[in-house]
């Protein structure tokens, strides 16, 4: 019938309003949530719903009811504090603040972590403020879910350090979350501790590189006596140095070109970091046809052109999976070994910051040679055998951590890096830099005072030592040293 009109309830950007069965529509009546779980009756999955939700505040309203709820705990409740709690580190513009939201949008708890230091950002950061408001302790868990959103929320910042002072009776719940016990302190005169949640993003990528490679390569011993485990071998009875290298296959199908190119540069950086003129390479290729092929080969002779280095042949495969392996040869009469360190030696990072991340491995490969002119490439290959250090390795896919880790165990020492004087590139985070591949970078270790390396555009640094013991430990600028890696990186011993 014409004319007729019926009307439901709908919801017009959270706001009610009246809908007829025509089209048409009145204004909003009234302001009010609206939940299609509850007028759908789904009790069930009502029921099932989360008591709260985490996000990050964004906007001043966020914050605010954030700083009031540390003012009616840390000032009315708990009388830390005589007015206010307010610090630096809430005007810090790095600060993040997280926070739970009730279903109906009340803040109900909240936590804010941040880099320490004023200065750049070296991944040493720390959590604080915890807080949950009195009406919705309990059952739910609000606080032990900020506490892992926060720890999460830091290593996705690339920190290696994350620390948290915490009220004593406090201890038990971070320490039922996996955090470290450091030591007492006090806060506004109570009694708190300092914790660590660790971090073990470098540990766990030298284990998924390296771990294996001792027991696999055991009863091979390559690289002869004085040069297990080094980046080249020598070849007996000769000045010849020779070097292998194979690309991760998903890498040769995803990003040929990048591929041929990366097969190129770590070849002749295994040959620089033991002080070789590099002769020529042999390419081995494997592609599902000749388009993909051909697109691996000309990544590959590029970089030859590049680093003016001839492909002296190789071996062609299509119809199969794609692969690539290069093999390069160079000479010196005396090559520099990756073991040849010893404790009291400066550690020293050589390292090309020019360039930016490879598009499509943010954080993960750093590419500083595509863009090089060939002289710049030639210095940096050079820079090892022009200053003859005691050890020299090159940083490979176990990152600049877990390289000197490498360094450090064919040395039979331990490693310290110094955090804070680590050349890095302004746009790397720290736990970015530290586990990256980052293009041209060399680890080189001699007596203090020994020479730099003379290695063109890149920039080099003292930045650590060599210790009695194994693993790598990190130092801070408060001094202390949190273990990057606790015991051997590859289990094939000292070189």
């Amino acid at each position: 019938m014409r004319g007729l009109r019926g009307v439901q309830r709908a919801q017009d950007g959270g706001r009610v309003r009246e809908v007829y069965l025509d089209g048409s529509s009145a204004a909003p009546v009234r302001d009010e949530p609206f939940d299609v779980l509850a007028l759908l009756g789904d009790r069930s999955t009502l029921a099932r719903r989360p008591a709260f939700h985490i996000e990050q505040a964004d906007g001043q309203a966020e914050l605010a009811a954030y700083r009031r709820l540390r003012r009616d705990v840390f000032v009315d409740e708990q009388g830390l504090f005589a007015r206010h709690d307010a610090d630096e580190r809430d005007l810090d513009p790095r600060t993040v603040v997280l926070v739970a939201r009730a279903p109906d949008g009340t803040v109900v708890g909240g936590v804010r972590l941040g880099p320490v230091d004023d200065g750049p950002d070296l991944g040493w950061w720390q959590g604080g403020r915890l807080v949950v408001s009195a009406q919705a302790r309990g059952p739910h868990g609000i606080g032990a879910a900020l506490v892992r959103a926060a720890c999460a929320r830091a290593e996705a910042e690339g920190a290696l350090r994350f620390d948290a002072t915490v009220q004593a009776r406090n201890e038990v719940l971070f320490r039922r979350l996996g955090w470290r016990s450091v030591r007492a302190t006090e806060v506004a005169g109570a009694p708190h501790i300092m914790m660590r949640w660790p971090i073990g993003r470098i540990a766990a990528q030298a284990a998924a590189t390296k771990s294996a490679l001792g027991p696999l390569l055991s009863s091979l011993a390559p690289g002869g006596a004085g040069f297990v485990g080094d980046d080249g071998a020598p070849v007996p009875d000769t000045d010849v140095i020779a070097a292998c290298d194979a690309i991760v296959p998903s890498m040769v199908e995803r990003d040929p070109d990048w591929a041929g190119w990366c097969a190129v540069l770590v070849n002749v950086n295994d040959l620089a970091a033991m002080g070789a003129s590099p002769l020529g390479l042999l390419d081995a290729v494997g592609a599902r046809d000749a388009s993909h092929a051909a697109r691996v080969l000309a990544g590959l002779g590029r970089a030859a052109r590049a680093y003016d280095l001839p492909v002296l042949g190789g071996h062609t495969q299509l119809g199969v999976p794609a692969a690539l392996s290069v093999t390069a040869l160079g000479r010196t009469a005396h090559p520099v070994p990756g073991g040849g360190g010893r404790p009291g030696h400066a550690v020293r990072l050589t390292a090309d910051l020019g360039g930016g991340w490879r598009a499509g491995y943010r954080g993960r490969q750093w590419d500083s040679t595509s863009h090089r002119r060939t002289p710049e490439l030639r210095a940096m290959t050079r820079a090892v055998a022009a200053a003859r250090p005691a050890a020299a390795k090159d940083v490979s896919m176990a990152g600049i951590a877990g390289t000197l880790g490498m360094l450090a165990e064919a040395s039979g020492c331990r490693a310290v890096l110094e955090v804070a004087a680590v050349p890095r590139p302004l746009e790397a985070s720290m736990g970015d830099w530290l586990t990256c591949f980052p293009g041209y970078a060399m680890l080189t270790t001699d007596v203090p005072g020994g020479p730099p390396l003379p290695a063109g555009p890149a920039i080099g640094a003292v930045c650590g030592e060599l210790a009695e013991g194994q693993g790598v430990g990190l130092r801070w600028p408060d001094g202390e040293i949190t273990e990057a890696v606790t015991s051997t990186v590859t289990g094939m011993g000292a070189a």
